[in-house]
């Protein structure tokens, strides 16, 4: 991770809520560089979308071995 997306500390985020901010800053980014750093009203549900998809891969690392065997 970039310092780049870290501004100033934590403020008593667990670790999972760092790296989901994190998640969410790197997709936002992301979305930002796509569309010339603006989003668009029409443009909000896929950015949703895709930051959901990041949150997902996130919350994904983080379960549980044995939850991940079970799906």
């Amino acid at each position: 991770m970039s310092d780049a997306y870290v501004v100033g500390q934590p403020d008593g985020l667990s670790p999972l809520q760092v790296e989901l901010r994190d998640a969410i800053a790197r997709e936002l980014h992301a979305q930002l560089a796509l569309r010339s750093e603006r989003i668009e009203l029409a443009d909000v549900p896929e950015t949703a979308y895709q930051v959901t998809l990041r949150v997902s891969e996130t919350l994904r690392r983080h379960r549980p071995v044995s939850a991940r065997h079970s799906s």
